[in-house]
């Protein structure tokens, strides 16, 4: 390593960045007139053919589209696999041209620049710098590019049916630092019954937003008490958040019906189980002191926290490799949003999140610091060769 001499490709890196930036990749499932990733997978595809990679684009849904690269390795070291999806929030708002990808003073200006056109482009210009210096890995390196991330995750769920590789790095924002966890969550829909009758009528009517607003209070409380719990040195405290509420048809009729729709933040060692336990206890005891008070809880949708230990061979080699890029060690974190680094860590890949500096996820100013982006290329070269070996 120490005789080995690459250069990152300044020019190639920035040029790429813009393009990628100018390619409008609004997710569909969050702006109904998004176009998706089609066009995006197709440059990203002509890319890593120029780069000599072997290439498979894969139609999830129409318009949303998978790209895998694959650097082949010409032994048995370990694969490493490099991650960043393609699609974007909406635009609505920004108060930049979404879609110019200026550049002035170090930094480019465009939706998606920071999160996370530009860490697609670093890993492209990683990927020229090992080409450009005849390095031959003895691992392979897949360069993965994924749809639906702001959304779903189709795009890493379909991936990981029939990709697999040793270690991960999701390239998602993170300001240089290693990220090596972060909080999951649940939805539930929780629903009051009551009774249908004319405003007039309270010896018939029974009114569910009055027994959702009993819950409502508990729910808050709860929120309290989960705060101040001990908390999770890299993730934080669980969390809960009362997100959407409808109840009711009309001003002079007692609602029969008031649905929440909640969110449980869940930090390592809580379980969907014991999410779900805390609020049955809650309804179950409103039920207890109201005859009347009927409630129902319902299980919608689960992603698991993630976590990876400073042991693991991946963040020791992101550790080496930034130092020697960075000239210090970078800091461990945790973030408290999710991402599809969970994914890769449940299919059994020791994972990572390392991404450039910045400003604006999903807003109405976003920037990428374009010193960042190169020294990310850097980091993730420097990866590439310690973990996967070179001959």
């Amino acid at each position: 390593m120490e005789n080995l001499h690459f250069t990152i490709d300044t020019p190639y890196l920035t040029q790429t960045t813009q393009e990628l930036v100018r390619i409008n990749s609004i997710n569909p499932s969050l702006t109904p007139d998004g176009p998706g990733e089609a066009e995006i997978g197709d440059y990203l595809a002509d890319q890593l053919n120029q780069l000599g990679l072997a290439v498979s684009t894969s139609e999830i849904e129409p318009g949303r589209v998978n790209v895998l690269g694959m650097m082949q390795g010409v032994g048995d070291g370990r694969t490493l696999l490099l991650n960043a999806h393609t699609d974007t929030v909406g635009v609505e708002g920004m108060t930049i041209d979404p879609f110019e990808a200026e550049t002035r003073a170090g930094r480019l200006y465009g939706r998606g620049a920071y999160d996370m056109k530009a860490s697609l482009a670093a890993m492209l210009a990683a990927v020229k710098a090992l080409r450009d210096a005849g390095v031959e890995l003895q691992g392979d390196l897949l360069i993965t590019a994924v749809a639906d991330e702001e959304h779903s995750s189709i795009g890493t769920e379909a991936l990981l049916q029939h990709v697999h590789a040793d270690g991960a790095i999701v390239t998602e924002p993170t300001d240089l630092a290693i990220c090596r966890a972060h909080r999951g969550f649940i939805w539930y829909n929780i629903e009051t019954i009551g009774r249908a009758a004319h405003g007039s009528r309270y010896q018939e009517g029974i009114d569910a937003n009055l027994h959702m607003g009993r819950v409502l209070a508990e729910l808050d409380a709860l929120s309290q008490a989960l705060v101040a719990r001990k908390p999770h040195p890299l993730m934080g405290p669980p969390s809960l958040n009362a997100a959407i509420l409808r109840g009711g048809t009309e001003v002079s009729t007692y609602a029969d019906r008031c649905l929440l729709k909640m969110e449980r933040r869940t930090i390592a060692g809580e379980t969907e189980a014991s999410c779900r336990q805390e609020l049955q206890q809650i309804l179950d005891q409103l039920a207890s002191h109201d005859k009347d008070f009927e409630a129902l809880l319902r299980f919608i949708f689960e992603r698991r926290p993630f976590e990876v230990p400073a042991s693991a061979a991946i963040v020791q080699v992101l550790d080496r490799a930034c130092h020697d890029v960075l000239d210090t060690m970078p800091e461990h974190i945790g973030q408290t949003f999710w991402t599809d680094a969970a994914l890769f860590a449940d299919a059994g890949m020791e994972t990572v999140l390392l991404g450039p500096r910045g400003h604006g996820l999903h807003a109405a100013e976003e920037w990428v610091d374009l010193e960042s982006v190169s020294q990310l290329a850097q980091i993730l070269t420097r990866a590439a060769i310690k973990y996967c070996g070179i001959t």
